[in-house]
């Protein structure tokens, strides 16, 4: 029934404007506004904060039925997720009630600021710093790569508040766009998900109250990277979306193109390619669904599980959406089709919340 319902609005409310969105690399007010009056926008939060209460494999869900018709518009409630993951998981009460609240009511996105232009694979050399003033925290820095930057209203900012104990000393704060001293990049041009701003964040002297100190002084990075045990299955849902849309066009492209006197569906070598792509989507949604349902439960494997789900699922919608331009041929190189825009969706599965050499390294050091 959740699938049928988000499938049934994404189609009619988030993708006539997929292609809009992408040309002109603007963010998808209307996709943010349908799954937000649908209260699919951040359906992850616990129903006492006012949230939908959903549980990760819904969530998984949720976000492989938007991206399957436009993968900017999926980064709305997989970002949300991972923006607020840190307070839900190590946060106070207070700051749980203060600000999952109107993240749950649609009244503001939520970012995750970790990476920074001398820290991506190596997030513990951030140089972002925080220092505590009395009652205050005064940040400064910079981050990189952060997705929804400026359209959200409030930012998970991972910072160094000891710097002699490495990851031991990074805190994680929460910033609000209207603090002072809160200022944003411009957008970088990118080759895919172009209608979801990313940005650098820029944090200078913002002081924020001590009580936005998400858990305990120098618990940040661990709290980041639990965070992303749990997130990282939100982009194999994503990558396996875009797969599954890719799939499913070319497969009724392959029905109506003719060559040779009969549809090109006929051919073996087409159909060969089509149980391909669909095999590989299936050992995908396997994969990470198993790895929601240990995310939901906390099993003791899910490091292991979610990296696997994040890498396979992103190779394979890489995979799939390059034979799907494949299979429309030259129609499938032009963007009156919507296969290239996919395949260059696919391509950021593979790189952000860690990229996919990271993945391989985090299971070799989690095997089962």
């Amino acid at each position: 029934m959740l699938r049928d319902a988000v499938r049934s609005l994404a189609e009619a409310k988030i993708a006539p404007h997929a292609a809009a969105v992408d040309e002109e690399a603007r963010f998808p007010q209307e996709a943010l506004d349908a799954l937000t009056a649908n209260d699919l926008h951040a359906v992850h939060v616990p129903e006492e904060y006012g949230g939908a209460g959903a549980d990760a494999l819904a969530t998984v869900i949720v976000i492989e039925e938007v991206a399957r018709v436009c993968a900017s518009s999926s980064l709305i409630p997989a970002v949300n997720k991972l923006g607020s993951l840190p307070v839900i998981l190590s946060g106070s009460e207070e700051l749980k009630k203060k600000y999952m609240a109107p993240l749950a009511k649609g009244d503001g996105m939520f970012s995750y600021c970790l990476s920074e232009p001398d820290a991506g694979s190596d997030a513990a050399g951030m140089k972002t710093k925080a220092v505590r003033d009395g009652d205050h925290w005064i940040l400064n820095g910079v981050k990189r790569w952060i997705t929804n930057a400026g359209e959200s209203r409030f930012y998970t900012v991972m910072a160094v508040t000891d710097p002699t104990k490495r990851s031991k000393g990074i805190s994680a704060f929460v910033v609000e766009k209207s603090d002072e001293g809160v200022s944003f990049g411009a957008p970088e041009k990118k080759l895919g998900i172009k209608g979801s701003p990313t940005r650098e964040v820029y944090l200078d002297n913002v002081r924020i109250p001590a009580d936005r100190m998400i858990g305990e002084e120098g618990t940040g990075f661990a709290t980041a990277m639990k965070t992303l045990d749990h997130t990282r299955i939100t982009i194999a849902a994503q990558a396996l979306g875009i797969a599954q849309g890719a799939l499913d066009y070319a497969k009724g492209y392959v029905k109506e193109r003719k060559q040779f006197g009969k549809p090109i569906a006929d051919f073996q070598g087409i159909q060969f390619m089509l149980a391909d792509m669909a095999m590989k989507i299936e050992a995908a949604r396997q994969l990470t669904y198993a790895a929601a349902a240990k995310s939901e439960r906390g099993d003791g494997d899910l490091t292991f599980q979610g990296a696997a789900a994040k890498c396979f699922a992103s190779d394979v919608a890489m995979e799939v959406t390059t034979d799907a331009v494949q299979l429309l041929g030259g129609y499938g190189y032009t963007r009156d089709y919507p296969v290239e825009r996919m395949m260059r969706d696919a391509k950021i599965t593979q790189i952000y919340e860690g990229t996919n050499q990271v993945q391989r390294i985090v299971m070799a050091r989690n095997l089962p």
